[in-house]
Formats: C-alpha cells, sequence, structure tokens
C-alpha cells in the first residue's frame, strides 16, 4: 500500500485515495519479481477506516468494483483513469505477538486430505449426476 491520501470532497464526505502494489505470480529467468500498482477509492466509513490504522508499505485486503473514468483536464485534453472503488476492506498483517486470524491451522498443501475413505474428490464435470 502506498501514499494513503485522506480527503473531504465538497459535500464533506470523507474520501481517500492510495495504490497498492500487486506482485506479478511469475518471474523471468534472471529478472526481478515486478509488481503492478493498482489505484484505489474509499468513501465514507471505509475512508475514515483506512485513514485511521493503514499506512504506507503495510499489506491490506480489498474488495471492490473496477471503474473507468473520464474528464477534461485543465489544459484542454481528455484524461483517463482507472481504480477500483472500495467495498470492503480487511487487515493482513497481525501482530508478532498474535496468531493470523486468518490461521486454520490445517494443512493446506492438501486440501483432500482429510476426506473420508472411500471418497475422493470430482475431478471433472463428467463425474457429477446431473
Amino acid at each position: 500500500m502506498s501514499g494513503i491520501r485522506k480527503l473531504v470532497s465538497p459535500n464533506g464526505i470523507s474520501v481517500c485515495r492510495f495504490s497498492i502494489a500487486v506482485q506479478r505470480r511469475y518471474v523471468k529467468a534472471g529478472e526481478e519479481r515486478k509488481a503492478d500498482f493498482i489505484n484505489c477509492v474509499a468513501w465514507r466509513q471505509q475512508a475514515e477506516f483506512i485513514g485511521k490504522y493503514f499506512s504506507k508499505g503495510q499489506r491490506i485486503l480489498i474488495e471492490g468494483m473496477l471503474q473507468s473514468r473520464s474528464w477534461e483536464g485543465a489544459d484542454g485534453k481528455r484524461q483517463y483513469a482507472t481504480e477500483v472503488v472500495v467495498d470492503q476492506v480487511s487487515f493482513v498483517d497481525y501482530k508478532k505477538d498474535q496468531e493470523p486470524s486468518y490461521d486454520t491451522g490445517l494443512d493446506m498443501s492438501d486440501p483432500f486430505a482429510d476426506l473420508p475413505e472411500g471418497i475422493s474428490p470430482i475431478d471433472s464435470d463428467d463425474d457429477l449426476p446431473f
């Protein structure tokens, strides 16, 4: 998370603009891992929450909608922006003396390890009875 800007709209509504860095899943041989920076905007309670509890460099989990918009800039040229409009926000990091809240204690390397004997996962839609 980088550069949080907490603002108030002319109507008195809290708004928070920030960008998140999302690392790409793949790395080309001999290169460093790359990241994409995604612009986000949060309104009202979400904006207040983010502005109060998050800071640059801290990990954040967001859910929202992708929005594209355009406007005429001061120079008369058309400007464009694509951003995530935040609906939900959650913490990802946890205090060092606490266990992470999302840790189920299960070994998810094999999610089917606890299936009862004789039950196997469905490998394809052909195995479905409908």
